[in-house]
């Protein structure tokens, strides 16, 4: 079996990236692909800052990373690049680490402006790692996503019509793509 590694570069708990990545990793799950998620903002920010490469947190999501065929890497958009604390644990992972991954790039941003930030910033950095073969990523924006919460619950997230064909022509690619790895 595939096994899925979803990377979610948002400093914030209630994000709209967080209704992408679990409607993402939904998808995946209910096609028995194995899917593990790396919630950046969790590790330990001393780690991360510090670069702490021998981290028990930071092995241990290295492990998930290197163990992965494919690599889905979730951030919002800020100033026109992914965020910062995706960056950190980006610099972590081993300098080939992406080699040999098949990659999808999930962003989402407050207007359609930054659309290209996907291959202006995010493509580079993952290029210098050994990433190649990308499926079709996904840029929503922040009007996609209705976002409610009522006090001391989780928040719930409702993707519009639009929104959701995209991310589950992105999730059929990246599965054909696993299964003609594995002929």
């Amino acid at each position: 079996m595939a096994n899925i590694v979803i990377i979610s570069g948002s400093p914030n708990a209630s994000s709209r990236l967080n209704g992408i990545t679990q409607y993402v990793e939904q998808q995946l799950t209910e096609k028995n692909l194995s899917v593990d998620l790396i919630t950046v903002v969790s590790l330990p920010a001393e780690d991360l800052i510090h670069a702490r490469f021998g981290s028990p947190a930071i092995i241990e999501a290295n492990k998930l990373v290197e163990n992965a065929d494919a690599v889905i890497i979730a951030s919002p958009v800020y100033k026109a690049s992914f965020t910062g604390v995706l960056k950190t644990f980006l610099d972590l992972l081993p300098q080939k680490g992406l080699d040999g991954k098949i990659i999808a790039p999930l962003f989402i941003g407050g207007t359609i402006a930054h659309l290209l930030s996907i291959d202006y910033s995010l493509k580079p950095v993952l290029a210098s790692m050994g990433a190649k073969l990308y499926v079709s990523g996904v840029y929503a924006v922040d009007s996609q996503i209705n976002r409610t919460q009522e006090p001391n619950e989780a928040p719930v997230f409702e993707l519009n019509e639009e929104l959701t064909l995209r991310l589950s022509e992105t999730v059929n690619e990246l599965v054909q793509e696993l299964s003609l790895r594995s002929k």
